[in-house]
């Protein structure tokens, strides 16, 4: 479809009503500046001139800026902002929230034993925190292969020797095709893992190696990247996904590894069963030395008392080096989003690039509408992270190729709850916690959770949830192809008859979408096809 000569005489008048009706929730009046006005008309094939009205519109928008002009922001720390999204890595990995936090609690106190310098024990702080970024890649395959829920799948994984072969089949054939009869589970299992050791270092590499890949984007340093890649290696050279042994395991992978272990078994059976598991699989699973550093502190049960108990974020502040403490300005929160957004997209085949597309619409629109850069910002950032959520439910409900039931759909609609409950622990990110979780709810008030209506809803959140149906209709779903552009206007153009969708946004991003960005083609220097740079 071709770009408009000009925007309309109706979408003017609506884009003035609701810009008087409508402010922004993420920052109150007196922080808003309004930016040069940009130019409604432009010629066709001018997009590029026009999004660049001005050298000062242009500055706002710069994503890469001087922490010198971001002074309200440079006092927060990148501890409290990705402790608080770990919480979403455990949701993935069907741990109970908290479970990264207090992984690194214990494996930072084993540091403490091995007297590392600050900047390894910074490497390992991290790596403690962000072991899972790699954890929803494999989410589909594992769901595929057992028909079952990914995240219970992981859960109990973590409970058995996967070493022993005994526990695997075990394993297997409890949890292949659940629901189904005992002959029909049975004869899965001897088919899918007649050679269990495939299927399950294809899965490990590829969580490895993606895991490694977004700390990188994450600029984490090169220990804790490496610590990632090798968290599920084995002392004994039977780990996964290389088979490293001894002192192949860097160093602080055999911390990590530990730690979770023991943290997964604490939880579940208490202090005492985690020591003994951890003793188990001494020289097997695990380096000796790092056990006997565990064993230092099994009796100190203000600590043990401490991670069960007591709110583990504040005294996750406490693990880090003081002297290596890290400041996130506002580029670094930009790339915390945008590598977060990778997180949600790889735990389905169909979300591919799902949030990086709906930001890429969510921000073009938003700057058609001529919103401010403080708005812009806000909402890209919400919609990198709108579907966080869904890290919180089951592969075979998102990748379902029938229809949900009414139970299943429930649990498909928490994940706007769950969107939520996450970004507002999230320092800076909790401004915009409900515009994120606001994609499903419509101007009729028949959308989800909450069931806003009307002028209950934002233009930034009518924008984000314009931008969301676009590109669920625009990208292949488990039930039907992607749709033609054509046919993904004309439904757009459909939900706002209903009453659904908000005109002025639905009628400002179908003034210039012409399809969903192409990769490599329309990604930028920096690798975002969603970043302020490529709009």
């Amino acid at each position: 479809m071709p770009i408009n000569d000009a925007m309309s005489a109706r979408l003017l008048a609506l884009t003035a009503t609701a810009r008087a009706m409508l402010r922004a929730p993420e920052a109150s009046s007196a922080l808003q500046t309004p930016a040069p006005a940009l130019p409604w008309r432009r010629a066709p094939g001018a997009g590029a001139a026009a999004r660049v009205a001005s050298a000062d519109r242009l500055d706002h928008l710069t994503l890469i800026r001087s922490p010198k002009t971001d002074a309200a922001y440079a006092g927060i720390r990148l501890t409290d902002v990705i402790g608080a999204l770990s919480y979403a890595l455990d949701m993935s990995e069907g741990q109970p929230v908290g479970h990264s936090v207090r992984t690194a609690m214990i494996g930072m106190r084993i540091g403490s034993q091995l007297r590392l310098s600050d900047e390894d024990r910074s490497a390992l702080f991290y790596a403690l925190l962000l072991k899972d970024l790699g954890s929803s890649s494999n989410a589909a395959q594992l769901s595929s292969l057992f028909g079952g829920d990914d995240r219970a799948l992981k859960a109990a994984r973590k409970l058995i020797d996967w070493t022993d072969r005994g526990d695997v089949a075990r394993y297997a054939f409890r949890h292949a095709l659940h629901g189904r009869s005992r002959l029909a589970r049975g004869w899965h299992t001897l088919t899918q893992f007649g050679r269990p050791d495939d299927a399950e270092r294809e899965m490990a590499a590829t969580r490895a190696e993606r895991g490694a890949a977004i700390a990188g984007m994450l600029a984490m340093p090169q220990a804790t990247c490496d610590a990632i890649r090798a968290t599920e290696e084995h002392w004994d050279g039977n780990g996964m996904p290389r088979g490293l042994r001894g002192d192949e395991i860097p160093m602080l992978a055999r911390i990590v590894g530990l730690a979770q272990t023991v943290e997964v078994f604490e939880q579940a059976f208490g202090v005492q069963t985690a020591y003994e598991v951890a003793h188990a699989r001494r020289g097997r699973w695990f380096d000796p030395a790092v056990v006997q550093c565990l064993d230092t502190f099994e009796l100190d049960t203000g600590f043990w008392g401490k991670l069960r108990h007591a709110d583990a974020l504040p005294a996750l502040r406490d693990c880090e080096p003081p002297a290596r403490i890290v400041y996130a300005d506002e580029l670094r929160l930009d790339t915390i989003a945008e590598a977060f957004a990778k997180v949600i997209d790889a735990k389905s085949p169909f979300t591919a690039r799902h949030s990086q597309n709906v930001s890429f619409l969510a921000t073009r629109t938003a700057m058609e509408l001529d919103m401010t850069s403080r708005e812009v910002r806000a909402l890209r950032r919400a919609a990198l992270l709108h579907d966080v959520g869904k890290l919180g439910v089951g592969n075979t409900i998102l990748d379902k190729t029938t229809a949900l039931t009414l139970d299943e759909m429930e649990e498909m609609r928490r994940h706007t709850r769950y969107t939520l409950e996450i970004l507002k622990g999230v320092p800076r990110f909790e401004r915009f916690a409900t515009l994120a979780a606001s994609h499903h709810e419509r101007l009729d008030g028949s959308g989800y959770h909450v069931g806003r209506a009307g002028d209950e809803l934002s233009l930034s959140e009518r924008v984000l949830a314009a931008a969301d149906v676009c590109e669920a209709l625009s990208a292949a779903r488990p039930y039907r192809a992607a749709l033609p552009i054509d046919a993904v206007l004309r439904q757009l153009k459909e939900f706002v008859a209903a009453g659904g969708l908000c005109p002025v946004a639905v009628e400002a991003l179908t003034g210039w979408f012409q399809g969903l960005p192409a990769s490599p083609v329309h990604l930028t220097s920096g690798g975002d096809s969603t970043s302020l740079f490529g709009i």
